[in-house]
């Protein structure tokens, strides 16, 4: 693969469209398989309904940004994904202060276009997404074992900031039964 100076010609950022959900389909199953290190696998139909619906929704709605970057011969190589939440600052007793905070979801950059500024120009138009909607705060969520994931992040300024924790339901279920 040969790599030009001129990234803008090797690819462009655009919003996504619904045209774009199956193979936005294929880059969330591609990150699922590099989080977890599992063998390439079809994900099944209802698992492809379900993200189908979850993406046009947020295509749908306007405190959501999903992009997509595109090869200058239409090849989709890239995704991000940010939705803003409003919260009532009820924990703080100011009454009707809004907190407002980006939620970084699902950034992927297919691995032969990894190192050529995808993830840089990705990230940028959600930041300024963000900023025209007076968000000061990003947040998002990555997987410890994703150790790409957590130089990548750490390189833009995030530091954790609290722990996420997960258990099989049965599992508290049993811990439950023996308190």
């Amino acid at each position: 693969m040969v790599i030009e100076k001129d990234i803008s010609r090797v690819f462009g950022i655009r919003q996504a469209e619904g045209k774009d959900v199956p193979v936005l389909i294929q880059f969330l199953a591609n990150l699922a398989l590099h989080v977890n290190g599992g063998p390439p696998q079809s994900l099944k139909q209802e698992e492809q309904d379900r993200l189908a619906e979850s993406l046009r929704t947020g295509l749908a709605d306007p405190d959501c940004l999903l992009l997509v970057a595109e090869t200058s011969g239409a090849k989709l190589v890239g995704m991000g994904y940010l939705s803003i939440v409003r919260n009532h600052g009820i924990w703080e007793g100011a009454g009707n202060l809004e907190l407002t905070v980006g939620v970084i979801d699902d950034v992927w950059v297919e691995p032969d276009f990894r190192n050529m500024g995808v993830f840089s120009a990705l990230m940028g138009e959600l930041v300024a997404f963000a900023d025209a909607q007076g968000v000061r705060e990003l947040m998002l969520e990555y997987s410890t074992s994703n150790r790409e994931a957590e130089a990548a992040w750490a390189g833009l300024g995030f530091k954790p900031t609290g722990v996420r924790a997960a258990a099989p339901t049965e599992t508290v279920r049993q811990a439950l039964s023996r308190r």
